[in-house]
């Protein structure tokens, strides 16, 4: 819960920004904690950051600690109420299981974070007293973090805190009816806050206390670190940081492609490299790609269940025992995974890297969208709207047009039209009807949410494809 909170505050008060929303209240974060950021597999990923216990002083050869200037200013004193009721009826159909499934939702958010404070370093001074200091590249962190080649040092330069004692509080009435045996309650998407004296309350009436001066969210400085234990700031923010390695920068971009362009200009080419991915999953058999599919929308109705179902496939990619057992992943959301690790194993593709590759990557997509568009996409997983939807996400990466006469668009009734215009919007890209055409535009500066939405899309389409 305190993950959420601190994501959705990043979102609304920084979106796009250099803020990193603090996951764990177990992490400390202090200005110059050193900061493992670690490059994903896929590079339009979002990094992980891994906070340690050491501090730039603590990994520095010398005596002489580094004493930077601290700034300390008001940053925002936030208050909102928030409501909304959402009533809809889901109809998925399958080979062998159709599912009918209304919802009611129903919430009141009361946030009030109260006066947070900003701390910063005066970069000046740290650079300054940076000059000629060498890391030591004999302590056990720097050397379990040079080994890995996606993985780099940062500093935290700045930190956002509370200043009086707050929790988390949400008031949610859900209810829902579900037909055709399978246990899906409709996608939410999770709303927290920050409440000065007030409790959490998420059906179980939870309360989570988040004492003064907690860290919410904070900035980092990366550093390029040589040989011989230099290091230097990185002080513009496209600078990214690096071990040196036999006289070269360890840059550590790996993945299929190479970085992609701001606007997804060469979004074709992309896709056309994963092809490989998308048409392994085609060939599964039907009855595999019938249950994955039904087992994946399950999954899709819980945001902290994609994020973990992600992480378990690259463990398993890199031939690693999948961990289930984290504190962040809820009994509910172990018991979607097991299902799904369960069907691999059943089906013996549990040991098959290039099927695991696939689920990686349509599970690494769907973790890097809005909680928006992933409630959205997952009430059009059905055997009939997908292959109208990947039609779509072609003519994306294509023309940016097609005929409303095509066969396949017929399932695009008024309704799931109008979700499919949102799941786009959701994405940067525009979809329009102009007479009888449909046409498609990537907005301007996109990112990278277009090309996440084409690879889900692909991904769950090529589940549903008809033998």
């Amino acid at each position: 819960m305190f993950a959420t909170a601190t994501s959705n505050f990043v979102q609304e008060v920084d979106h796009g920004g250099l803020l990193i929303p603090l996951a764990s209240l177990n992490d400390t974060i202090a200005l110059l904690t050193v900061v493992v950021k670690r490059r994903r597999f896929w590079v339009w990923q979002k990094p992980k950051y891994i906070p340690t216990d050491f501090n730039l002083n603590d990994i520095l050869t010398g005596d002489t600690p580094i004493k930077p200037v601290v700034i300390e200013t008001d940053f925002i004193k936030y208050n909102g109420t928030f409501g909304d009721h959402i009533q809809g009826t889901i109809d998925a159909n399958f080979p062998y299981t159709n599912v009918s499934i209304e919802g009611k939702d129903s919430s009141k958010l009361q946030s009030s974070f109260g006066s947070l404070k900003k701390e910063e370093v005066d970069v000046q001074t740290l650079l300054r007293e940076s000059k000629d200091r060498i890391l030591d590249m004999t302590h056990g962190l720097v050397q379990q973090t040079k080994e890995k080649s996606r993985q780099v040092f940062g500093i935290v330069k700045e930190r956002i805190l509370t200043t009086q004692p707050s929790s988390v509080i949400e008031e949610v009435q859900q209810g829902g009816q579900c037909g055709g045996g399978l246990s899906l309650c409709g996608p939410k998407t999770p709303k927290v806050s920050l409440k000065e004296n007030g409790s959490l309350s998420k059906d179980s009436n939870v309360t989570m206390e988040i004492p003064i001066h907690t860290t919410l969210a904070y900035a980092l400085i990366e550093l390029e670190i040589k040989q011989d234990g230099r290091y230097a700031l990185c002080l513009m923010s496209d600078t990214r940081g690096y071990f040196e390695v036999d006289g070269a920068p360890k840059k550590g971009l790996t993945g299929i492609f190479g970085a992609p362009d701001s606007e997804n200009s060469h979004l074709t080419q992309e896709l056309e490299q994963l092809r490989d991915h998308f048409q392994l999953l085609s060939a599964l058999p039907a009855t595999t790609r019938s249950s994955l599919l039904r087992q994946i929308t399950e999954v899709m109705a819980d945001r902290g269940a994609v994020s973990s179902l992600q992480d378990v496939m690259e463990q398993m990619c890199f031939d690693k025992t999948p961990a289930l057992g984290e504190a962040t992943t809820t009994e509910s959301q172990k018991q979607n995974i097991q299902a799904v690790l369960e069907l691999l194993e059943q089906s013996g593709q549990a040991a098959s890297k290039p099927v695991l590759s696939a689920l990686y990557l349509i599970t690494s997509a769907m973790d890097e969208m809005t909680n928006d568009c992933l409630s959205v996409l997952g009430t059009c997983c059905g055997l009939t709207v997908l292959p109208a939807l990947e039609l779509l996400v072609q003519c994306v990466s294509g023309t940016g047009e097609l005929p409303l006469s095509n066969a396949s668009l017929a399932a695009l009734t008024e309704d799931v039209y109008e979700k499919t215009e949102r799941l786009f919007a959701s994405s940067n890209v525009s979809l329009k009807r102009d007479g009888s055409t449909v046409k498609t535009k990537i907005n301007h500066m996109a990112g990278n949410l277009p090309l996440v939405l084409c690879i889900a899309v692909r991904g769950l389409a090529s589940l549903a494809h008809c033998d």
